[in-house]
């Protein structure tokens, strides 16, 4: 449990460090909070009272929640927000790690045989993902185009965004997709286990 409170405490440093370099790096800042950072907490506040899926359970609350905030923290107004203040940055990566910590926590309390509800919550969250990264990622113009500075390796503002949406395509949907594969692994090996 303290490692992964360590871990997650050294990721959530890594993606404010990130969060300076242009779209990509705020991007690459998100997907560390909600897809290593939160699942990495989750696991150190498991059964302790802090832990989130005590204050609300379903796994599918968590993931329309995760959902509002990331599409809402996503509106070019409030980005370019984040994008020119520090303390904006550090807040939406803090929105980031709580709903996320909620959906992971969650999930991981529905595991076994009630881990269906968490599948279908990871699913919908890796989903909801891929869309924003695609709809971010092929864009044909620059929907943060004030966010170009720092921009990695010298890129554009549009070539710097269509990066940010392949890193939210990969990372966001990958990792929560391969979490409702986890999960339903666990299942199907309870099954066998009871079974025999």
């Amino acid at each position: 449990m303290k490692r992964s409170a360590i871990l997650a405490a050294a990721l959530v440093a890594l993606a404010i460090a990130a969060g300076t370099r242009g779209m990509t790096g705020h991007m690459a800042a998100h997907m560390i909070a909600v897809a290593l950072a939160a699942p990495a907490l989750a696991l150190a506040l498991r059964g302790s009272r802090w832990e989130p899926a005590a204050l609300l359970a379903s796994p599918l609350a968590w993931s329309v929640l995760e959902l509002a905030t990331v599409w809402l923290l996503h509106l070019p107004q409030v980005r370019m927000a984040a994008g020119h203040a520090t303390v904006a940055m550090v807040a939406e990566i803090g929105c980031f790690l709580l709903v996320g910590t909620g959906l992971w926590s969650a999930v991981l309390a529905h595991r076994g045989q009630a881990g269906a509800a968490g599948i279908g919550a990871l699913l919908l969250t890796s989903m909801h993902m891929t869309l924003l990264g695609a709809l971010i990622g092929l864009a044909p113009r620059p929907l943060y185009a004030g966010m170009a500075h720092g921009a990695p390796w010298g890129l554009g503002a549009l070539e710097d965004q269509q990066l940010a949406g392949v890193v939210m395509l990969l990372v966001g949907g990958a990792s929560y997709l391969l979490g409702a594969l986890a999960v339903l692994a666990g299942m199907l090996r309870q099954g066998e286990a009871q079974a025999a």
